[in-house]
């Protein structure tokens, strides 16, 4: 009896919650979420089979979302095997003619066939492609310190609306076409995910991360910052290293349309759906106009 009444009290709270939920299941109908999927999640079996089912769900009521991902450990252990250096400029690789040729192997191929197979297994229809398929995503050099490292200047995000507008999840590798000479170039995954995000005019950009979010001078996790604040913030040397390129993008997403990006934790289970469906979201919300909704308890 004991048992039971337990199992019962655990359904009444997951109804409670799915009930709770309706709003914000209402709210993102029909909306595009693009999503970073990165970390080291990536490497582990049960998170990412996890991470596939929420991305699945939110496919299942509605929304419409868009997988971008990194790779940087499997870029790393292919590297260190070969015997290629890697260094770092600014929280971005540097990146020679030996190592695109191996980020696009890893990236375009086993990472990328690995997210779309867990999809396919969570009973999503997923398909894999990379910047350079039909000119998604054309590049110039980012800067001269960092090689074959890309910057997006042209967009061509049809293919992304042809695939969502047929139930089926896009999952990109950010890996582009230069503007001449067939060049390939390796494109930080935020940087790309942010591109996407603007050129599609996103409802929400979800930057997963391994940690909490923007942490202030005092080391407190900002639960809405505008990006005024990160520019001064980036300014005053609080935030730096790996975390520039995320809040950079969050700026540049938001500026060219998106209505809001947040970094949070993809070491918190669900943390998608957490951010998404529920009152209490995750992270850190970078926005430049007020939310349309009541602002959530975070």
């Amino acid at each position: 009896m004991k048992e039971q009444n337990l199992n019962m009290a655990d359904a009444i709270s997951t109804a409670k919650m799915l009930s709770e939920a309706l709003p914000y299941l209402q709210r993102f109908t029909g909306a595009v979420v693009v999503v970073k999927f990165g970390g080291n999640a990536m490497g582990d079996d049960a998170a990412m089979a996890e991470f596939a089912r929420d991305i699945v769900l939110m496919r299942q009521v509605g929304v419409n979302p868009v997988v971008v991902h990194g790779g940087g450990p499997m870029i790393n252990q292919m590297l260190d095997k070969l015997g290629i250096k890697s260094e770092f400029v600014r929280g971005k690789r540097v990146t020679d003619k030996a190592t695109v040729q191996v980020v696009e192997m890893i990236l375009s191929g086993l990472v990328n066939k690995r997210i779309v197979q867990a999809i396919m297994d969570a009973g999503g229809r997923a398909v894999g492609i990379s910047g350079k398929d039909d000119d998604l995503m054309v590049c110039v050099a980012d800067d001269p310190e960092l090689g074959y490292v890309g910057r997006p200047v042209e967009m061509n995000v049809q293919v992304l609306r042809d695939l969502y507008g047929a139930g089926i999840i896009p999952v990109v590798a950010p890996v582009a076409t230069g503007m001449a000479d067939n060049e390939t170039f390796n494109v930080n995954g935020d940087t790309a995910a942010g591109a996407i995000a603007g050129a599609l005019q996103a409802d929400r950009l979800l930057l997963l991360t391994d940690v909490s979010g923007v942490k202030n001078a005092k080391g407190e996790v900002m639960t809405q910052i505008s990006p005024d604040e990160l520019r001064q913030m980036i300014k005053d040397g609080v935030i730096a290293g790996g975390m520039i390129p995320k809040t950079e993008t969050a700026i540049a997403a938001v500026e060219a349309g998106t209505r809001a990006v947040t970094i949070l934790d993809g070491r918190i289970p669900n943390a998608c759906l957490l951010e998404l469906f529920t009152d209490h979201g995750a992270g850190s919300q970078i926005r430049a106009t007020a939310p349309r909704v009541t602002p959530r308890k975070r």
